[in-house]
């Protein structure tokens, strides 16, 4: 197995496998697996044969695709410049997320502190490239930005306990959890319905694996709307941390590996703003997280 030595943040030196940093590209419909190189050269590996998808998962692909690379790396394609970066997992069978999981976030809300994680799903057709266009819904009036931590199930999870949680964690990544805001909280106020509008899940643009990532509840996140920092803090101002999350959910359904959990947002969405403000067509969203890259995304009005 070829490994690459890589200096962290603490100065410590750690083994980064080959597939530790994972991408898909390509036009909707024809999206291709790619590795980023050790020396930040985006590489198609679609000659592996798979997609990064639940069976990839399921199979134990990191870990096949990391052997495969050993021997294939050289002859691996290079990805052409300027093509379109898609969601770095295949559709998953879910997009499970948690509300009010950071401290900021809930008091520029007005809620009352969780005794135990909010959990709501974002349907699986939100799914989109880190850099899509994202599409106010028709009849929107209240579409808000909400920068993630996204975790990438890795194997089946069925109550699972806090302290094997990481064991089931294929890597991490970005997820811009967009709310329509009108749909969720006015009449009926049903978080799924707010949450789950065509483009509303860009997901990337890398699946990172932990062991790259080092301590992902350490991360700085941000988010900015025509250029104005709006969100910024850190993983860990969470309330209910990582482990503790992949536990809990797994207690009320079964996680599917390629499943993703997307943990809360940080303080400085646009509903908490005094007054609020909420996105119209011809805005730019830019947001990342540290070690994980960064997404990119134009508003624009339905065209239906």
């Amino acid at each position: 197995m070829v490994i690459i030595a890589v200096a962290m943040a603490d100065g410590q030196d750690v083994e980064k496998k080959l597939a530790s940093t994972l991408f898909r590209f390509g036009n909707p419909g024809n999206e291709k697996p790619g590795v980023v190189t050790d020396k930040g050269k985006m590489v198609d590996v679609s000659a592996f044969g798979e997609d990064y998808n639940e069976s990839f998962f399921e199979k134990d692909g990191l870990n096949r695709l990391e052997k495969w690379l050993a021997g294939n790396l050289s002859k691996c394609p290079a990805v052409p410049a300027g093509v379109r970066i898609a969601s770095c997992v295949a559709r998953p069978s879910k997009i499970v997320a948690i509300g009010l999981n950071y401290a900021n976030h809930i008091k520029e809300s007005g809620a009352a502190m969780p005794n135990e994680p909010v959990i709501f799903m974002k349907a699986s057709t939100a799914l989109c490239g880190p850099n899509d266009n994202v599409v106010l819904p028709r009849n929107s009036s209240k579409t808000d930005w909400e920068v993630e931590l996204a975790i990438v199930i890795g194997k089946k999870a069925s109550y699972v306990t806090e302290g094997e949680a990481m064991n089931y964690i294929a890597g991490f990544t970005v997820i811009n959890d967009y709310s329509e805001r009108s749909f969720q909280l006015e009449g009926t106020g049903q978080w799924t319905k707010g949450k789950s509008a065509d483009t509303f899940a860009p997901l990337g643009p890398y699946l990172v694996t932990p062991e790259a990532i080092g301590n992902a509840q350490d991360l700085k996140i941000w988010l900015k709307v025509n250029g104005i920092m709006l969100q910024q803090s850190n993983t860990n101002d969470m309330i209910f941390n990582i482990p503790f999350l992949v536990s809990y959910v797994s207690r009320y359904m079964t996680l599917l590996p390629g499943d993703v959990i997307a943990t809360g947002t940080p303080a400085g969405v646009g509903l908490g703003l005094k007054p609020p403000r909420y996105l119209k067509a011809g805005d730019i969203v830019e947001l990342g997280i540290d070690k994980l890259g960064g997404q990119k995304q134009l508003v624009v009005a339905s065209d239906h």
